[in-house]
């Protein structure tokens, strides 16, 4: 088959389809290009060339999707439950259906280089009058295009919903790109969640299935077809609007149980009266077979045993896999930090939606406590508290720690190690870069050693002379704490006796020569492979206890390419705070570098440093090539202000 396309966006990628699909694309041409969103991590099996994007697709911008271009879209991503939807299903549905499929063309649609979308639609917009009965059914019907239309359900309801707004963008975009919708019959395949995948997990484990409707017919259509026939849909160009896809024969549900017995001799079966109306339903594919040269063909027999090998190869793998993408956050020293909590709350939400944020603090009445989904009084991090800590985090599935105070830094960099044997990611540097940014003495003699642009710092006030010369009258110096927020307790721009004496106020002070320039602080990422991932300068314009309550972002490539290698030789990991000098001589003057997330750096994430989200993807094992920076094209501004929130005590009591 040859494809016309050569940059494919593929949603729910990691789906039964998506991932039958991408095993294809994988296999057509070299020249392919992926890009693949989903919840779920990303398998194992996928080429590392395709770009892989987990998380919560509902927050995709129209800037990410518009880097990667396109010229494809297959829809895939879904949500839904069976036979019987539940109350809770009522928000679900809406979210990962309704609202999922609207954003994904909102972002897309003026996007000059898509030319086809392929929505995965569903048979369960027909009206159920034509294939469900009270009675034993004697045989399917075959549903055709244009068949009465009444969705049995909120899936649906949800699929005829986008339906109906692509036929809209078509009215506006018809000569930018083409739209097929196939409506998609009885799915089943490996690792999925139809039944009958559930009930091969089951005879496996040596359990009983229990089997409603034995008499219903289903046109059951293998995930491999479906990628199959997808991608052919996608190829045809000239064929566009609804079109069934399935294999036109429908079998019973007795006759899929009949199939896994002879695989499984020697299972269990239980058969239940149920009140569900009979289902007999097929696809009418005349439609179909006058457009596209290929039909369905893989049968029950042919399937299930493919099904049951997956399932046995599986065991162990899989739960390992999703293991390592799950679990919660914990924000440790949490404070009165709010932007930070809500900064990773929705982070979380984008990369797994129930992954529960918690704030940890020694403080019970943790402001910050009101805005994580659940609270931890921590012990002290000492070494000793160590094997609690993690004790802790275990038993409620905390796979993932974010400091944010300068003195529990090197607690979590010494054991960063033992607590990543414990299935524990830490976001926090080696040790050594932990105490080269704490300690600013430190810090500026490695500058000095590297060629760095570090202000010299020094214990000695007279040493800060160069070769020795007296130091001049005229001679300006900053003062302030060897260790801890430079800010606490600086002398900033003092004579040499008033800086002498404002030294004997401090506990460990530190010299600095004091230079007349412009300040400003640099957000950051660097990844696990000791890479620059992000950077973003912004000016202090308001600044209050070393925090900037005023701050605003400013683009200034050269200077972002010149202390892109000066970061990457300080060996950080994670989230970074830049302090630095700009004067009028074109100098960079470095002052500190605060390695954790800064108190202003929510400004960073709005800007495109993403240090969060980034943090989820990698502790899940994602390569962060598939999650490239993408800097606000417009300065931002950011005004930090307290904000009364009034919550409903009714609803948190229940």
């Amino acid at each position: 088959m040859e494809l016309p396309f050569k940059r494919i966006f593929i949603s729910g990628g990691a789906g039964v389809i998506g991932q039958e699909m991408v095993r294809r694309l994988a296999a057509l041409n070299a020249d392919i290009q992926v890009l693949a969103g989903d919840l779920k991590p990303r398998p194992a099996d996928f080429p590392a060339r395709f770009q892989y994007r987990q998380g919560d697709l509902n927050f995709l911008t129209e800037q990410e999707i518009g880097v990667f271009a396109p010229d494809l879209f297959i829809h895939l991503a879904a949500t839904f439950e069976r036979s019987t939807e539940t109350y809770g299903f009522w928000e679900e549905n809406f979210r990962h259906n309704v609202q999922l499929s609207h954003h994904l063309m909102t972002v897309q649609k003026d996007l000059p280089s898509l030319r086809r979308v392929v929505f995965a639609s569903s048979y369960l917009i027909y009206a159920p009058a034509l294939y469900t009965f009270a009675e034993v059914p004697a045989q399917a019907t075959s549903l055709r295009e244009t068949d009465p239309i009444l969705p049995r359900n909120l899936t649906g309801m949800a699929k005829l919903a986008h339906e109906i707004e692509l036929r809209f963008l078509q009215t506006f975009r018809a000569e930018q790109f083409s739209t097929a919708i196939p409506r998609i019959y009885r799915g089943y395949g490996r690792n999925g969640r139809d039944i009958t995948s559930r009930w091969v997990r089951a005879l496996l484990a040596g359990e009983e299935i229990t089997v409603y409707g034995a008499e219903s017919f289903f046109d059951y259509l293998y995930a491999a077809d479906t990628a199959e026939g997808l991608l052919r849909l996608a190829a045809a160009e000239t064929v566009t609007g609804t079109i069934n896809l399935g294999t036109g024969r429908a079998r019973r549900v007795a006759e899929v149980v009949d199939v896994l017995k002879q695989n499984f001799p020697e299972m269990r079966a239980k058969y239940v009266a149920s009140d569900i109306p009979f289902e007999a339903s097929q696809a009418d594919m005349t439609l179909w077979r006058s457009q596209i040269d290929w039909l369905p063909a893989t049968t029950l027999e042919a399937a299930i045993p493919e099904i049951i090998a997956f399932e046995r190869a599986r065991q162990g793998a899989v739960e390992a896999l999703e293991a390592k993408a799950s679990g919660n956050v914990l924000i440790s020293s949490i404070s009165a930090k709010v932007p930070l909590a809500e900064a990773v709350k929705n982070a979380a939400t984008r990369f797994n939606a129930t992954m529960q944020v918690v704030g940890g603090d020694l403080n019970p009445q943790a402001l910050a406590f009101h805005y994580t989904d659940a609270h931890w009084v921590t012990p002290l991090t000492n070494d000793d508290n160590l094997a609690a800590i993690i004790q802790h985090c275990q038993a409620q599935g905390i796979t993932r720690i974010i400091p944010t105070r300068d003195g529990e830094l090197a607690f979590w960099a010494r054991h960063r190690a033992a607590l990543a044997e414990a299935g524990i990611a830490v976001l926090v540097s080696a040790p050594a870069a932990v105490q080269r940014c704490l300690d600013k003495l430190e810090f500026s003699t490695f500058g000095q050693q590297n060629g760095l642009p570090i202000i010299p710092t020094s214990l000695r006030i007279d040493a800060l002379a160069a070769d020795n010369a007296p130091l001049p009258a005229s001679a300006a110096f900053v003062v302030k704490e060897r260790y801890g927020a430079g800010s606490l307790s600086l002398g900033l721009n003092l004579p040499y006796a008033a800086a002498v004496a404002h030294a004997q106020t401090l506990t460990e002070p530190i010299f600095q020569p004091f230079i007349q320039g412009r300040e400003i602080s640099v957000d950051g990422y660097v990844s696990h492979a000791g890479q620059v991932h992000g950077l973003v300068a912004r000016t202090r314009d308001v600044v209050v206890r070393g925090e900037s309550q005023v701050t605003t972002t400013f683009h200034d490539p050269a200077l972002l390419a010149r202390l892109t290698p000066i970061v990457e030789k300080l060996g950080l990991y994670g989230p970074f705070v830049l302090q630095a000098l700009l004067t009028d001589d074109g100098g960079l003057h470095l002052i500190e570098c605060n390695c954790r997330f800064g108190g202003a750096s929510t400004l960073g994430i709005a800007a495109g440093v993403d240090s969060f989200f980034w943090f989820l993807q990698e502790a899940a094992g994602a390569d962060l090539s598939s999650f490239p920076f993408r800097p606000s094209p417009v300065p931002l501004r950011q005004v930090r202000a307290a904000a009364d929130v009034v919550t409903s005590l009714l609803r948190n009591e229940e």
